[in-house]
């Protein structure tokens, strides 16, 4: 049982980190393409053709290049959550009530102020939503990391395939499931608190 736990604990640290990561990148993108619009539809393309990219051959490709481990599986998580999160930031923000901009403009309020008093606190709900889903999808690919020697709940599912034992399969199996599950209820409730309180403000 300790062992489920360190493993599970190990399994978390490296989604969380692959999704931490690309929400610093993706929510400063996002608002970078919200200021230059005309790029923004060629950065959604790349971001999109990431997506389309098979999990176990965009973890090949960036094994060759960074090498087995952990890291080169945050990488990938990395690139697969930028997605959700920039597409989630950039609608958030543009479809902030223009005339809530006009107001903060004409209490004074400078470009920065406008956006991190009026623009991010209500496009929020929104940017949390694409934070849940990258969140979940990452928790389902560092299952897979285990190809190319990562840690995680994947080497219980592994060896268990490996072993045909069906025991062990679901000894990893099971506990992905649940942080899936409890990842999605616990920022489903975070993200409606904050539209609840978007649309109270």
């Amino acid at each position: 049982m300790e062992k489920i736990l360190i493993t599970v604990v190990d399994h978390l640290q490296i989604a969380a980190t692959g999704v931490l990561i690309a929400v610093l990148v993706g929510i400063t993108m996002g608002i970078v393409l919200t200021r230059y619009k005309p790029i923004a539809g060629f950065v959604m393309s790349v971001t999109d053709i990431i997506q389309t990219i098979p999990t176990l051959a965009l973890l090949s490709i960036l094994m060759i290049m960074f090498g087995l481990g952990n890291a080169t599986v945050i990488i990938g998580l990395f690139l697969y959550s930028l997605l959700p999160i920039i597409r989630n930031t950039y609608v958030g923000i543009l479809s902030v009530d223009e005339g809530l901009i006009e107001a903060g403009l004409g209490m004074g309020m400078t470009k920065t102020q406008l956006l991190f008093k009026v623009e991010l606190p209500i496009a929020l709900p929104i940017i949390l939503s694409g934070i849940r889903i990258a969140f979940i999808t990452a928790l389902g690919i560092t299952t897979i990391g285990v190809l190319i020697g990562a840690g995680g709940l994947g080497h219980f599912i592994w060896r268990g395939i490996q072993m045909q034992n069906t025991r062990m399969i679901l000894s990893g199996a099971i506990p992905v499931s649940i942080l899936a599950v409890g990842a999605d209820l616990l920022l489903g409730f975070l993200e409606n608190k904050l539209v609840k309180r978007a649309k109270r403000a």
